[in-house]
């Protein structure tokens, strides 16, 4: 009886909904001012517009409604709450009998029930839009090269044309590199006859030059076709590395499927998944530990926001989701550091803060 959804839940939840919804827009609209007005800095180079800088923050805007969804929920759900309490509402709510735990759970439920939607906008439409905004950033960067989400990148260089079906981000000793999987290069005569072909199972750039490896090269002459294979060879290409790694879709915006098979390829070759494998579980955390973050703020309605105004309330809801933000960046870096799976450095914040919760409601109801 005491979980069965009563009347003043539905006074909770659509209190938090509307602080929640209010919060979420401002914060994703002001993300996207900024980023539009650091897009204009670009305007006239290489043909970019001021449409495309318009195009650029509606594609990704999906994806900035998934990276604020965390701290809007947590700060909309403190005003929510905060202001319940300053008009006496979660007192009377007390005095009936309803216990700290039950409207803590009611808040949250508002929260779950959104972040099944912000799941499937973060795994479908947010990469695409990433995907789109950074072929139009590769285009920008190299006016040779360009991008499909289908076909993978593509980029003229001389008398070559060359096509890359996917491309990873490793960790370098001194920087970090780009490698272009499943590479195919064509080179062509004046008059557009192909007189090589070479396909290969990786390039690399090791910061002096390109490096094909597992290659097969096919040439064609008037005798016919010549094959040969190598384990790896130079290849004297003007593609510009720095170009590729600033265009590359980081880690942490893409979809879940990617980064399980960027993963797989990195582990069948004998490699650490890295970054990859941390973005990975924090996609798969993700649900959990905006519920856990919302959940554990809850008692700061109970006491610390009844006396204050809508300032300290929002004051309480950024230091919470700023502290929340480094515990979970410490937490994955000593992780790394000291060889922690990243599946148990993702979810330690989100179970201390849990126990943290527990050992409160136990003593408080």
């Amino acid at each position: 009886m005491m979980w069965r959804f009563k009347r003043v839940d539905w006074l909770i939840g659509t209190t938090v909904l509307g602080s929640l919804l209010m919060v979420w827009l401002v914060l994703t609209g002001l993300d996207a001012v900024y980023q539009f007005m650091h897009q204009l800095g670009d305007v006239g180079k290489n043909g970019y517009t001021v449409l495309n800088a318009v195009v650029y923050v509606l594609v990704t805007f999906p994806r900035r409604l998934y990276e604020m969804f965390g701290n809007a929920a947590l700060i909309g759900g403190l005003l929510a709450l905060g202001g319940l309490a300053a008009n006496g509402e979660l007192t009377a709510l007390r005095a009936a009998g309803m216990s700290k735990l039950r409207i803590a759970v009611s808040a949250s439920g508002v929260v779950a029930m959104l972040i099944v939607c912000v799941v499937i906008l973060g795994e479908t439409a947010g990469p695409w839009g990433d995907q789109q905004a950074q072929a139009m950033e590769l285009r920008l960067k190299s006016g040779n090269i360009g991008a499909n989400t289908n076909s993978g990148l593509w980029a003229r260089d001389g008398d070559r044309i060359i096509n890359a079906k996917g491309s990873l981000l490793k960790h370098g000793a001194l920087h970090d590199e780009v490698q272009l999987v499943d590479v195919r290069v064509l080179t062509f005569t004046p008059d557009g006859q192909v007189t090589r072909f070479d396909q290969a199972q990786t390039a690399v750039h090791n910061g002096r030059e390109w490096i094909l490896q597992n290659v097969r090269s096919t040439t064609l002459d008037n005798a016919g076709t010549h094959s040969s294979t190598a384990v790896s060879e130079h290849w004297d290409s003007r593609l510009n590395p720095q170009v590729l790694e600033q265009s590359l879709i980081l880690p942490q915006y893409l979809p879940i499927r990617d980064l399980r098979r960027n993963i797989q390829y990195l582990e069948s070759n004998g490699e650490k998944a890295g970054v990859y494998a941390i973005a990975l579980w924090a996609r798969v955390l993700y649900p959990l530990n905006v519920l856990v973050l919302v959940f554990c703020a809850m008692p700061f309605a109970f006491g610390t926001l009844r006396s204050g105004g809508l300032g300290k309330r929002m004051f309480i809801g950024m230091l919470l989701a700023i502290g929340w933000y480094f515990l979970q960046k410490a937490m994955v870096s000593f992780g790394t550091v000291y060889g922690i799976p990243p599946m148990v450095a993702n979810l330690l914040p989100a179970v201390l803060l849990a126990l943290a919760a527990w050992l409160y409601f136990r003593k408080h109801g």
